[in-house]
């Protein structure tokens, strides 16, 4: 009798696949994941790290007001070489214009991406509805939002609920194993210059909280920046140090939210992923096909679950 990942291959039309890269990314990832540990419980030596990494990640600029977590989710599949992704397909596939981080999460698992979501607060924050650029939307996301978060487990997302230092982000770029998708103020990005020069008459005032999502791509240990990329900006690559990165990154608003994506390519990379007879009807096949082929390359082990649909706002 076959094993379950060769008669789920088989049902996609996988067998083609090579099994010695499948080996390799595999190892990738646990390599990956060790490190991550490593850094996180603050045992890893920096010095055996290079100065400066940097991905090279295609800049995209978004069209909408709202679509710039759809961009960078657009920026991380091509990075990864997913090619056949489009921002017209993502766009139908998140069902919603009030995009949170979980709807992005939920994204990349769509495409089997290997990933990981901090957050310092999971499901949506209710002390956000006094803020103007939450208020006309929370009421009405806040159910779908926490369902997704309370599904997130089932559909084999990871969240973990921490917080991520500015010394830690850059260890783990550095390594050259990951790249972040980022929720920051925007007004607190765009105006990292002025706190660089040390405006202080400027950099005080009251401002609204906007938020925004960029690909953090690279990091310098010389001039201690980290490299971005902003879809709501013309220039193809940005600078911004880490210290105001960190005041734009947990401004209030934003619950710290963090994608870490690993560049371990994911498997599946070769098959059109964005056909909707596979992405939007799990319900079609006993198991989750996406879950398993995810798990399988992580620790050999499957889950029979569905990835929960995302639903308008």
């Amino acid at each position: 009798m076959w094993p379950l990942h060769v008669l789920v291959n088989k049902l996609l039309g996988m067998d083609e696949l090579d099994d010695q890269q499948s080996d390799e990314n595999h190892w990738s990832l646990v390599e990956s994941f060790s490190f991550r540990q490593s850094v996180m419980n603050g045992n890893y030596d920096a010095a055996l790290l290079p100065r400066s990494y940097f991905v090279d990640v295609p800049h995209i600029n978004q069209l909408r007001t709202w679509d710039c977590g759809l961009y960078c989710v657009l920026m991380a599949l091509k990075t990864l070489g997913i090619k056949t992704c489009n921002i017209q397909e993502l766009d139908k596939l998140c069902c919603t214009t009030s995009i949170w981080t979980v709807d992005l999460a939920y994204l990349l698992q769509k495409f089997a991406v290997n990933f990981s979501y901090f957050t310092v607060t999971l499901g949506a924050n209710p002390n956000f509805s006094a803020e103007i650029f939450y208020k006309e939307q929370l009421p009405n996301d806040s159910a779908r939002v926490d369902t997704l978060f309370q599904k997130a487990m089932d559909a084999g997302i990871s969240i973990e609920c921490r917080s991520i230092s500015g010394e830690q982000l850059s260890l783990l770029i550095l390594s050259g194993k990951y790249i972040a998708i980022a929720l920051v103020d925007q007004y607190r990005l765009s105006r990292s210059w002025l706190e660089d020069c040390c405006v202080s008459s400027l950099c005080n005032g009251s401002f609204s909280y906007t938020g925004h999502y960029v690909v953090i791509s690279g990091y310098d240990s010389t001039t201690d920046e980290f490299e971005i990329r902003d879809p709501a900006s013309s220039r193809k690559h940005e600078r911004i140090t880490l210290r105001c990165l960190e005041k734009a990154r947990k401004s209030f608003g934003t619950d710290e939210d963090l994608l870490l994506i690993s560049l371990a390519k994911p498997k599946i990379q070769s098959l059109n992923v964005v056909n909707k007879d596979l992405l939007l009807k799990p319900q079609d096949f006993l198991v989750e096909p996406f879950q398993i082929l995810n798990l399988y390359f992580l620790d050999r082990t499957f889950s029979a679950s569905s990835v929960p649909q995302c639903s308008s706002s």
